[in-house]
């Protein structure tokens, strides 16, 4: 007679399996794999609202959205319904020179929701491939538009800025970390000082800051604006850098520099867009309306790549013209405006619509800033960064002085294991712990989510 299987045996070993496959075959993205090799990984299975399962049927609540892109949670009966409606229809279908119904659809319902004058909707199928190409359009536009300035081919960028980490996004990229070893691939732009309010370039704080960040920025823009195509930004966010938020103003002020010193403006909403900062996108918050946007992350909801650049008709019409004068935008991916991506981003606006979810998150907002409150009583807890559902908090090895703990002891990465022990998933940037949960997250699980985190905090870096 056949001996039965325990349940618990066959997934420990399912999951001795897959542990090996993947670290035998598998190079995880930002990852340091020599470190990575030494644990067991987590292996997730499927996903349930704001929960991870993993292939033993441990849950984790999602305290990073699954890499800041789950908007509603996991398994959304409209979102898997739009997707498998379509997979019945068409797959895929080139985007050149023919078109497709989702396709259109929500470009009209993105120029529909997204600031004025953005009219016209080039997809891609990530945030970097959207950056390149607004930075592609920006520079292209210069060239033929119908006052031609062909020497407008530089960028200005803010240090400490991520735009993505494809070539032309790292040559506006200020993390040195992450950039610096590539730049004799790329070219040289300008940066100027970030408004890292924390660690402010000026050595202000907030009660004796004179805007030095953006006083700087003009007399950058007073002497380069004959070379500069355009200045692009994170509004508000600077996501990547540590959840860095600028401080009230700082982006209507960008704006206002761009159009008195004729450099186009380009929004880069793919980490801080579709309710992020409480509001759909972030330059709502200061009514500014960019040249150029650029969206991804949480477009789909969380469940398929794609993203869009988004500009005005002025730029979209330098690119018109007879065949043989070659102004086209010759840029095109082979997934370029997916019709199954594009129905689970127009499923995900109808999410936004039917279930309010901006409105909702409002109490949400003050309910985190509430419970963030307890963190600055921590010993090693230098800053709290909060706008919206983005959180950073800053951890240091000394409070007075700002000092930040030494590389090598790993704090940030210690702080997630110990966090992912109690059933938590969260991810560092260095030593920035990062809070950016579903939009749609319960209060339940946003007191358990901060619990959760101070605890881990708490005992890593006090004992």
């Amino acid at each position: 007679m056949e001996k039965k299987i325990n349940k618990n045996d066959y997934l420990k070993r399912k999951y001795s399996k897959l542990a090996k496959i993947n670290k035998e075959y598998l190079w995880h993205p930002f990852t340091q794999m020599q470190d990575f090799l030494k644990d067991d990984p987590l292996i997730i299975e499927r996903g349930k609202g704001s929960y991870l399962i993993d292939i033993e049927g441990k849950e984790y609540l999602d305290g990073v959205s699954s890499l800041w892109v789950t908007v509603h949670g996991h398994q959304h009966p409209v979102l898997n319904k739009a997707i498998i409606n379509q997979v019945k229809k068409i797959s895929h279908s080139t985007l050149l020179g023919i078109s497709n119904e989702p396709a259109i659809e929500l470009a009209q319902q993105l120029v529909a929701i997204t600031p004025y004058g953005l009219n016209k909707v080039f997809y891609s199928e990530c945030g970097a491939a959207a950056v390149e190409i607004g930075l592609k359009m920006a520079f292209q536009y210069w060239q033929q538009c119908k006052n031609p300035r062909p020497e407008k081919t530089k960028f200005l960028y803010l240090q400490n800025s991520y735009h993505g980490d494809t070539l032309g996004a790292v040559s506006v990229g200020g993390i040195e970390l992450f950039h610096k070893i590539y730049r004799p691939l790329i070219v040289n732009h300008i940066s100027v000082p970030a408004p890292y309010c924390y660690r402010c370039f000026w050595g202000k704080n907030r009660s004796s800051c004179a805007m030095e960040c953006i006083q700087e920025l003009e007399e950058t823009v007073k002497t380069s604006h004959h070379e500069v195509a355009a200045f692009i930004i994170e509004p508000l966010v600077q996501a990547a850098a540590g959840m860095i938020v600028a401080p009230p103003g700082y982006l209507s002020k960008v704006r206002e520099l761009c159009s008195k010193y004729n450099i186009l403006l380009i929004a880069d909403e793919v980490a801080v867009g579709f309710g992020r900062t409480g509001k759909m996108f972030a330059c709502e918050q200061e009514n500014v309306c960019p040249d150029i946007m650029t969206l991804g992350k949480g477009i789909t909801g969380g469940y398929l790549p794609l993203a869009a650049t988004l500009t005005t008709d002025e730029i979209y019409n330098a690119f018109l013209g007879e065949f043989w004068e070659f102004k086209t935008f010759y840029h095109g991916h082979t997934y370029t405006g997916n019709p199954v991506a594009c129905a689970a981003a127009l499923a995900n606006l109808t999410v936004f619509e039917k279930e309010r979810t901006i409105d909702k998150l409002q109490k949400k907002i003050d309910l985190l800033a509430n419970l963030l409150k307890k963190f600055e009583n921590l010993d090693h807890v230098g800053e709290v960064r909060q706008k919206g559902f983005m959180v950073g908090i800053e951890l240091v090895l000394d409070r007075a002085t700002k000092q930040p703990y030494p590389i090598k002891e790993k704090v940030g990465i210690k702080v997630i294991k110990e966090a992912r022990q109690k059933g938590v998933v969260i991810r560092p940037l260095g030593d920035v712990i990062v809070l950016m949960p579903p939009l749609n997250i319960s209060e339940a699980e946003l007191r358990r989510l901060t619990k959760i985190t101070f605890e881990a905090i708490k005992k890593i870096t006090e004992g």
